[in-house]
């Protein structure tokens, strides 16, 4: 009955969508399975930390992945909750157990001498304003580490000549100042006045399409996507790949990590430190692969 009630309420007051409802209802209803065969019947009033927390071992023993579990016990969070909320319970069991933590996958990224293949070839971009374009966004993100929305949003007067640097909004609106080097500036100069050049109609953003339209997400995903897809070795091949290569390569030649976590915007120096575990994964490579010892080691 309740949770039928609580469907509804997700319905019809959270105004979930149909997919949402759809994924909660088949969590809820196989959390009521387990705790039926646990207990002989489902009354939610008598559900207790312990028994949800042998549920989240029993899924877990299943092969499930921790990010499938913990949707799980968020539904079950929620549900517990509406019936708090309701006076049909006092305390919500399930609200003080933390859910398995995954495995954290560590960030794609490429390497300074696999980008510059990919900046420096002429032939991969056309003489026009589209290749010089597609050429300087590419060289900029991996320069800045900026976002895609980042970069999307940068206006002309964003840009200071004078103190070579950057204005760029980030999420929340929070703006942060990034540093470019006098190579840098005289190639934001080239750019722009390619830019003016060809493009009739004026445009207070820094990049734009050829009628003068600020780009959208989807195309500068697909001009990085297209660029990347050189590099075999690559997974992901999306614009991040290029912020992740700038945090990467900044750490690997000797950069503080809090400076780093201030050139990418971070909020916590925990988003930063994963950069961290890529770099000791490339040490350790390159250890493996260079000291006759850890050769040895591995032949045998």
């Amino acid at each position: 009955m309740w949770k039928e009630k609580f469907i509804k309420h997700l319905r019809y007051e959270k105004n979930y969508s149909s997919l949402t409802e759809i994924s909660y209802l088949t969590d809820l209803t196989q959390f009521e399975a387990f705790i039926t065969e646990e207990c002989g019947t489902f009354d939610p009033t008598a559900v207790d930390s312990d028994l949800i927390r042998i549920w989240i071992s029993r899924l877990m023993e299943q092969g499930l992945k921790a990010r499938s579990v913990n949707r799980k016990l968020s539904a079950v969070k929620s549900f517990f909750r509406y019936l708090k909320k309701n006076a049909v319970i006092t305390r919500n069991p399930a609200e003080a157990i933390p859910g398995p933590k995954g495995t954290k996958r560590l960030p794609s990224f490429v390497n300074d001498q696999e980008m510059t293949l990919v900046i420096d070839n002429p032939l991969n971009y056309p003489d026009n304003f589209r290749g010089h374009r597609d050429h300087f966004l590419i060289e900029l993100l991996y320069l800045t580490g900026m976002r895609r929305a980042e970069v999307i949003s940068l206006t002309d007067k964003d840009i200071d000549f004078g103190a070579s640097t950057l204005r760029v909004t980030g999420k929340r609106n929070k703006q942060r100042i990034i540093p470019f080097s006098e190579e840098t500036k005289e190639k934001i100069k080239k750019y722009i006045e390619k830019r003016d050049e060809e493009i009739e109609n004026k445009s207070p953003f820094l990049f734009v399409k050829e009628d003068g339209e600020p780009l959208y997400p989807k195309l500068v995903y697909n001009i990085i996507h297209s660029h990347l897809s050189s590099i075999s070795t690559l997974s992901r091949k999306s614009p991040h790949v290029l912020r992740h290569s700038f945090a990467t390569e900044m750490l690997n030649n000797g950069a503080e990590i809090n400076a780093v976590k201030e050139l990418l915007g971070h909020t916590s120096l925990a988003s930063t430190e994963v950069y961290t575990h890529v770099t000791f994964e490339e040490l350790k490579k390159a250890y493996d692969n260079a000291h006759p010892r850890a050769k040895k080691m591995k032949e045998e």
